[in-house]
């Protein structure tokens, strides 16, 4: 999927997380800001690969802001902001529930 521009999903409340994302030439770059980062630090960085793989996105700069979101909801955020990135408004794996 391409990422055509800076894009960003969910909160800095509490059980959430804020992602942004946006596309460089370089190799995919993870950066991971959370206070539980030392007991599921590998866990949050699987699940956003994960996603990501799944999508078929590389290249690209992901910043990711922890609040104690679970991870159904990280993966939600990723989605959302590689959708939104990549100007991705039908067909989503969710329906049309606008």
């Amino acid at each position: 999927m391409e990422i055509k521009h800076f894009a960003t999903a969910g909160t800095l409340e509490s059980s959430d997380c804020l992602v942004t994302l946006d596309a460089q030439d370089a190799p995919t770059e993870i950066t991971i800001k959370s206070s539980v980062i030392q007991q599921y630090g590998e866990d949050i960085r699987k699940t956003i690969e994960e996603v990501l793989s799944q999508l078929d996105v590389s290249h690209v700069k992901l910043e990711i802001e922890d609040k104690g979101a679970l991870d159904c909801t990280i993966r939600s955020r990723v989605e959302t902001a590689v959708f939104r990135a990549a100007d991705t408004f039908e067909g989503l794996p969710w329906g049309s529930k606008l």
